[in-house]
């Protein structure tokens, strides 16, 4: 079936380039498909699977600082998720894999008579996803990207939202706006901003891969959106010009994230590598335009999370622990990574979020321009003191004098009681806020307004956590016309958007706008409006043989003792207030009910009952 061997003259071999095997009649070829290809075959569910010689899979360049093009190796196809390798022995390894995980079915219909590097037809050998209005081609084996040029992850979805919504308040700032997505694989998060936003973006989407940069443009032909930069297919032009014009307009480029970085100045730089982005900080800040934005994902959760110290100290220059509270000190030592790359280049950060959920550490921040903002920046830089065996912990106090006894800023008296150290000194990390309440509060309108269903709990979970107050009290802020915010040090008069609608003149004089250039006058930042740092679980910190509060209830008890209190999006179970550790045990102890057992079989009734009043 591979190839009609009845037919007169010369013919190719369907599974070798032609410089490997030449053209021939049928009867040589048909021994040749015999011995070569036939012969070594691994079969699966009724379907054999050939070996192929084409230029499908090529070795990597070695080591040794080579820049020759890797060596063509001969491999197989799966035929259900259409991965190539190599060996037979690993091919029936591999196949075992997928028979016990129930994927027994053969999706890959990719037969093309095209090499590899031709674009393929859409249908074939691709997938088509759509997320967020915008369609996008994936390879079979996207979610490998060991095994595959191009990747896709579908639970970044959220990080993705997050990311199109900050650049949605900017492009309300200034516009035209000019963003970079310097990793684009599959070019998901590029199209999606040049879709929504329109002209109010110009968007350059990079990468360093050929066959990413092919199927970027490929994706780009598919939402009908006109490729700027490089070669560009005429006949996927005069296709688009059928079904009507480009909506918008994408810049591809082939290039080193650090080398367009060092070129250009962007107003809007994402940095999603697969891993840690400390080595592209640098060329990020090198030419970021004032009061533009910086977005950094990290999904290097082994350095992050304390599970590889030797990397976080190496990438990070980082000593930390696992703690309760490791999401937020995540966060904190990335937040404080971006800040030093910042100052190095004279510009200080104000950070708009950083969020932590699961699987990767989101941080966006606001570029200020000068050396003083640089200065700002590095002043909240601090070293944390953390107690082992209680988990309370506290910032070191800035000054210049070596304190004789660092445990007396601990709130807690471990040291006195417990023999030994006691405590360690983990850091740098960021001392400051890591949420801006005025940007949050647009980025849930920008999510109301592009109907992100996904996020929008999320983002109130955020400004709950930056204010330090329930959801209960958020909703009654949201009612207020006009309010003002304060970022970067200065008040921005803002317009929202009433929930009732109304009727007459009034509802046609409201203006959807938000008036960011208007500012009013210069404030000084209050520290004593910051959210406390870190958080305390609930669970971590329950008394043995007692039942806790509801969460809810038991942030209500603690607001009316006159505390701060929020829920927080790094720990479900976690409690953001600026009580110390003994007074939040304290409120926790005198709301908990003894737990009954089986053996007060005489009162087991009534007190089961009595306990479940006093939980009420």
């Amino acid at each position: 079936m591979l190839v009609d061997l009845n037919g007169a003259g010369r013919k190719a071999c369907p599974l070798c380039p032609e410089e490997k095997f030449k053209a021939c009649y049928s009867h040589k070829l048909r021994r040749h498909l015999q011995n070569l290809h036939w012969k070594v075959y691994v079969e699966f569910e009724g379907q054999r699977m050939c070996i192929c010689h084409l230029p499908c899979r090529q070795l990597k360049p070695s080591l040794s600082g080579d820049q020759s093009p890797g060596r063509l190796v001969a491999h197989y196809h799966c035929v259900v998720c259409s991965v190539t390798i190599a060996r037979k022995t690993d091919m029936i390894s591999h196949l075992k894999r997928h028979i016990n995980k129930g994927e027994t079915e053969a999706s890959y219909t990719g037969g093309s008579d095209v090499p590899f590097e031709d674009p393929i037809p859409i249908g074939q050998a691709y997938e088509i996803m759509k997320e967020l209005g915008t369609n996008v081609q994936l390879l079979p084996n996207h979610t490998t990207p060991q095994k595959s040029d191009t990747y896709f992850n579908r639970k970044m979805k959220t990080n993705r939202q997050l990311v199109f919504c900050s650049l949605a308040v900017l492009a309300e700032e200034r516009n035209p706006l000019e963003c970079l997505d310097a990793f684009g694989a599959t070019g998901i998060m590029g199209l999606q901003w040049a879709k929504h936003l329109r002209n109010a973006v110009k968007v350059t989407i990079n990468d360093i891969n050929e066959t990413c940069v092919k199927m970027i443009r490929e994706n780009c032909h598919l939402n009908h959106i006109r490729v700027e930069g490089g070669r560009v297919p005429r006949h996927t032009d005069a296709a688009g010009d059928v079904e009507g014009v480009p909506i918008a307009s994408v810049e591809v480029v082939k290039m080193d994230a650090n080398v367009i970085m060092h070129l250009r100045p962007f107003d809007y730089i994402h940095l999603d590598p697969f891993g840690t982005a400390v080595n592209y900080l640098d060329a990020a800040f090198r030419n970021v335009r004032n009061l533009g934005i910086v977005s950094v994902t990290s999904t290097d959760t082994g350095s992050l999370y304390s599970k590889a110290l030797n990397v976080t100290l190496r990438h990070y220059s980082c000593q930390i622990v696992r703690t309760e509270y490791y999401r937020e000190l995540a966060g904190r030592m990335v937040v404080a990574t971006v800040a030093r790359a910042a100052a190095r280049c004279n510009k200080g950060i104000e950070v708009l979020l950083a969020v932590a959920v699961e699987h990767f550490v989101l941080v966006v921040v606001r570029v200020l321009r000068g050396p003083t903002q640089a200065d700002e920046s590095a002043k909240k830089i601090r070293q944390l003191i953390h107690c082992q065996w209680c988990e309370e912990r506290v910032f070191l106090k800035v000054g210049s004098m070596v304190e004789e006894n660092l445990y007396r800023q601990l709130p807690c008296n471990c040291h006195g009681s417990m023999p030994g150290k006691t405590a360690v000194e983990l850091g740098p990390l960021w001392a400051g806020p890591l949420f801006n309440t005025g940007f949050l509060r647009r980025m849930l309108s920008a999510a109301v307004r592009h109907s992100m269903d996904d996020i929008q709990a999320l983002v109130k979970t955020l400004i709950c956590e930056s204010e330090c107050t329930t959801l209960k009290s958020f909703s009654t802020h949201g009612h207020s016309l006009h309010s003002s915010q304060v970022e970067c040090g200065v008040v921005i008069k803002t317009l929202q958007k009433a929930e009732e609608a109304t009727s007459g003149d009034q509802s046609g004089k409201r203006k959807m706008t938000e008036e960011s250039g208007n500012v009013m006058k210069k404030v000084k930042p209050d520290t004593s409006l910051e959210h406390p740092p870190f958080y305390y679980s609930i669970h971590r910190h329950s008394i043995r043989g007692m039942n806790m509060p509801k969460l809810n209830k038991f942030l209500q008890y603690l607001t009316e003792a006159g505390f701060r209190v929020s829920r927080t999006h790094f720990d479900p179970t976690g409690v953001r207030t600026d009580a110390t550790l003994a007074q939040f045990k304290a409120i926790l102890t005198k709301y908990s009910v003894p737990t009954y057992t089986t053996s007060q079989t005489g009162s087991l009734g009534l007190s089961t009952e009595e306990g479940g009043r006093k939980v009420e």
